[in-house]
């Protein structure tokens, strides 16, 4: 079995947005953009609208949702915690945002251990 990583986390707003995307859309993921434009926004999607690749790596779960980055991007953030926020503006054009003028933003610390 792949192993799931707990070095995901979110905040009250982000988990409200979640909350909110899931009642219209039902159950989300999420992966890790790893664009020049959006390297700091993760992007959700319906669950299976996105096909995750054999080096995909699970950091964890936010609100019971899957959040997955790549391995290439693990091993440059693996010293790091994961904490998703929401800031105004407009999601990437194919991320859900829900129409609310607001996105996921990533923000990351150290690890303590």
């Amino acid at each position: 079995m792949t192993k799931v990583y707990d070095k995901v986390s979110a905040t009250p707003a982000a988990l409200k947005l979640l909350a909110e995307i899931v009642e219209d859309h039902g159950p989300v993921m999420f992966h890790q953009s790893g664009g020049c434009c959006d390297g700091s926004s993760p992007m959700c999607y319906a669950q299976g609208d996105f096909k995750l690749g054999v080096n995909d790596i699970q950091m964890g779960e936010i609100g019971g949702m899957p959040f997955y980055i790549s391995e290439t991007q693990f091993e440059v953030w693996m010293h790091t915690d994961l904490i998703i926020d929401v800031v105004k503006g407009r999601g990437g054009m194919f991320s859900l945002d829900n129409g609310r003028e607001q996105r996921f933003l990533t923000r990351s610390t150290l690890c303590a251990s």
